[in-house]
């Protein structure tokens, strides 16, 4: 085997699928599922993935999008299917799609999609150089094609980021004098 193809995996080695179903305590006053108890869920998810891919500890580095399509209710069967779409040299994009699974009529419903973050860590807590990644499928393509945009609105949020957090830790020491 070259090393080529050993340092690369395919998307589908690492895919995880989470189902369950929403019960009257996951959901508001309006019977829909709340948004923190989908982001836990899509995050665990997440990090399961990562793991996967990197054969290593990972730690969530951001959530870069929670999109909700449609509502969430209780009684519904979810399930949630997370993918490396990215892979750079220690961190990951991870991409989560939650689908409302109606059984009894056998159709499938995107209810919300996510794309998070992971960097994989080595036995000291720094980062860890990972596998790259490539796609098989139609849908895979189509996401791996897309990372790079991706990538770039994600850095040019953390640097906006930066600034914002440099611009309030002065501001909050000169209202402290």
């Amino acid at each position: 085997m070259s090393n080529s193809q050993v340092n690369k995996k395919s998307m589908s080695e690492s895919k995880s699928i989470k189902t369950r179903q929403v019960f009257p305590q996951d959901t508001n006053h309006h019977h829909t599922m709340f948004g923190g108890s989908l982001m836990a869920n899509i995050d665990e998810i997440a990090a399961i993935t990562a793991m996967k891919h990197a054969n290593a500890q990972v730690v969530t580095a951001s959530t870069d999008s929670v999109d909700f399509l449609r509502p969430i209710k209780t009684g519904d069967i979810t399930s949630y299917e997370a993918m490396v779409s990215y892979a750079g040299s220690s961190s990951m994009e991870i991409c989560v799609q939650i689908i409302i699974e109606d059984v009894l009529n056998k159709e499938r419903h995107l209810a919300a999609l996510s794309f998070l973050t992971f960097v994989a860590l080595d036995e000291n807590g720094k980062p860890t150089r990972i596998p790259k990644v490539y796609p098989e499928t139609k849908i895979e393509k189509w996401f791996y094609e897309g990372a790079p945009k991706r990538v770039q609105r994600r850095k040019e949020r953390r640097e906006e980021s930066k600034k914002t957090i440099e611009f309030l830790s002065e501001a909050q020491h000169i209202e402290d004098i």
